[in-house]
């Protein structure tokens, strides 16, 4: 490593107060784009909107009934306050990182670091692996949006170290096929967000206590407000492990959204899509089948339309104009990506479905922003609305996609639905990525994942004593 890293701990990103002091204070300087080791401690979602000053409660915003059509708020948290990436991807890839890390299993001095993602996870394990000092390898799609690449480009030390294998959102399978070659030089060690369990782990119990402190504040200026929801694009399940916690805490069901292009869970199904950044036609494995409540598919037409409407002089004017939709609103969608639309038009047909009422609350997350899909926009017009985007064609993304949001595509899972998808990942990890069936079964049972829960102190022990090493 070119200086030596001090690491925050798990507690210490779940609860950033508990950050030491003189870290916080050496922080005041730092650019949170910057590859500074220092920004580890902001890989947590107490970041401001300028991304270096800190809150009490995560960064979020209200969607109410002008814009979404139900009378149940719609709390979403933002990502893109998050350093380096403007993504919460980051805080998977170092929940990934960091066990192998201190454990000896990975030495950035001799190991090149594998990241197969579709799009933001590949970034935060590059970012962290600029950090520490060794190779980080982006195991990507070709399809993904050009900001992601412009990115990768500016963040790595070889540009082979982008790797781009065949398709676009839904081939995962091409990026196993890619990380399976790299494997077998054992300078690669491969940190795969679906099979990690840190990337579940760091989702319970950092994101799901900030996204309670986000329904907690807001409860509180609305007397009887509950929890109906938690709702998130299934990617690599990491995120979905908030909703563990949130269904312990606060009783919410927990909601996984997919691309209604390619209905993996829905209905077996398979296909292509442009909803980056969720990934399909698998189940991962840290994906906690049975603690899933309902399943919920959204078409891309419906991101690719709102993405144009949430970010064109023509759909911005039309959602402001007679005050349709309050302009402070409007003024918070760029911190949408398309991801983040799926998980805002799910969590709409979800309320449509549950028949909820303006005292039943949805959380989401808006995974990233829309700076990363401004040249999407341009795609959607001509794939979409034949070239241009007038105030007509606003009218009909809205009408659409936003008020006419249906209950279609939306399933509650019985314990037959559960086994049902829960089998459905046997063919990926026990017969394609050689899993034991043994290993397979048991994350069945609440049991494991609760027992899994131990696994964070003991981490965070290991932390501390690479922490008085590092700096020793």
């Amino acid at each position: 490593m070119p200086m030596p890293v001090r690491l925050p701990t798990f507690a210490q990103l779940a609860d950033p107060a508990t950050i030491p002091d003189d870290v916080r204070a050496s922080l005041d300087g730092v650019d949170p784009d910057a590859a500074d080791p220092r920004n580890l401690f902001r890989v947590h979602w107490y970041n401001g909107a300028d991304r270096r000053s800190r809150v009490d409660v995560p960064e979020h915003v209200v969607l109410t009934e002008e814009l979404t059509g139900v009378a149940a708020p719609i709390l979403v948290a933002y990502g893109n306050r998050f350093p380096m990436i403007a993504a919460h991807k980051v805080l998977a890839a170092y929940a990934c990182l960091a066990p192998k890390l201190v454990s000896g299993e990975f030495d950035p001095a001799r190991h090149r670091a594998i990241w197969p993602s579709t799009g933001n996870y590949c970034r935060g394990g590059v970012a962290i692996s600029r950090i520490l000092g060794c190779r980080g390898v982006a195991v990507l799609p070709e399809g993904m949006s050009a900001e992601r690449f412009e990115w990768l480009e500016r963040w790595v030390s070889d540009p082979a170290d982008v790797i781009r294998t065949p398709g676009t959102e839904s081939n995962v399978k091409e990026i196993y096929d890619e990380c399976a070659r790299l494997a077998d030089d054992p300078a690669n060690v491969v940190f795969n967000q679906f099979a990690e369990f840190g990337n579940h782990l760091a989702h319970v119990t950092c994101t799901g206590p900030a996204l309670e402190r986000v329904f907690t504040s807001e409860s509180a200026s609305r007397p009887g407000l509950s929890l109906a929801a938690f709702v998130s694009a299934t990617g690599s399940a990491g995120t979905l492990g908030a909703g563990d916690h949130l269904k312990e805490r606060l009783g919410a069901r927990v909601v996984a959204a997919e691309a209604l292009e390619c209905p993996t869970l829905l209905y077996n199904g398979f296909g292509e899509h442009n909803i980056q950044g969720i990934g399909d036609k698998h189940v991962p494995l840290i994906h906690n089948v049975m603690n899933t409540d309902v399943v919920c598919a959204v078409s891309d037409r419906s991101t690719d339309a709102l993405n144009v409407l949430f970010n064109t002089d023509a759909g911005r004017s039309f959602l402001a104009d007679d005050g349709r939709v309050p302009v402070s609103l409007v003024d918070e969608l760029p911190n949408f990506g398309l991801s983040s639309i799926c998980n805002v038009v799910a969590a709409i047909k979800v309320a449509k479905h549950l028949e909820l009422g303006a005292g039943e609350a949805i959380l989401t997350v808006a995974t990233d922003g829309a700076e990363l899909y401004a040249s999407e926009v341009s795609k959607a017009v001509d794939k979409h609305f034949a070239g241009s985007f007038g105030r007509e064609d606003a009218y009909r993304a809205f009408a659409d996609h936003l008020a006419g949001a249906s209950t279609e595509h939306v399933l509650a899972l019985g314990p037959r639905e559960r086994d049902r998808i829960f089998n459905l990942g046997y063919f990926t990890w026990v017969e394609q990525q050689g899993v034991s069936l043994e290993d397979f079964e048991r994350r069945r049972s609440q049991d494991f994942w609760l027992g899994l829960r131990e696994l964070v102190p003991e981490w965070d022990a290991r932390i501390e004593a690479f922490n008085a090493e590092a700096v020793a």
